[in-house]
């Protein structure tokens, strides 16, 4: 998983594979088919082990904006512990360099930003209820929702150049502002 998110898809041999894991081609062949097949688990982990970490809190029955607020510190202290600027996001490098040109990575991609879309979604429902001094006309929550998973592509992008996560809390701050102001219309 490092190698393709430090590297990229295409940079990354299966030369490069075998030295960072240590296992033999025929071994990568053997247990996923190629280095094709092997991303497509490397994605499939980084959902278990990078995404879920993170995103549950939002994904919690009665999320709010404040857990909005937390998976997007829990990410940013995660990228200033390994140093900035960082790889990014995984699924964000993903978008730009390989998910156009093909299906099944496509589709992965496709359903981590339905998965943030979900959550997002409903953690600004559940805003708008636990806030009696809203408005009673609902907010458009599928357009809010939508700039929100791709502030977060943008934002994880951005960590890629970013050396300071104070630049990061900033946008985060002024973004979840944003969002308030088009909940509260």
């Amino acid at each position: 998983m490092e190698v393709f998110w430090t590297r990229g898809y295409e940079a990354t041999s299966l030369q490069h594979l075998v030295q960072k894991t240590g296992a033999s081609r025929q071994s990568i062949y053997s247990d996923f088919g190629g280095k094709h097949e092997l991303f497509l688990a490397v994605l499939d982990r980084y959902q278990d082990e990078v995404v879920s970490p993170a995103f549950s809190c939002v994904e919690q029955a009665e999320a709010t904006l404040s857990e909005v607020e937390a998976y997007f510190h829990y990410q940013i202290e995660r990228a200033e512990s390994g140093g900035l600027p960082g790889p990014g996001c995984l699924i964000a490098n993903t978008i730009t360099e390989v998910a156009p040109h093909d299906v099944e990575i496509y589709q992965r991609v496709n359903a981590h930003n339905e998965r943030l879309f979900l959550g997002f979604r409903k953690a600004f429902k559940n805003e708008i209820q636990t806030d009696n001094t809203r408005r009673h006309a609902a907010p458009n929550f599928d357009a809010i929702a939508t700039m929100t998973v791709i502030f977060a592509q943008g934002l994880w992008s951005a960590s890629r150049v970013i050396d300071d996560a104070a630049q990061l809390y900033l946008a985060v701050d002024h973004f979840l502002n944003m969002v308030k102001l088009e909940l509260a219309r």
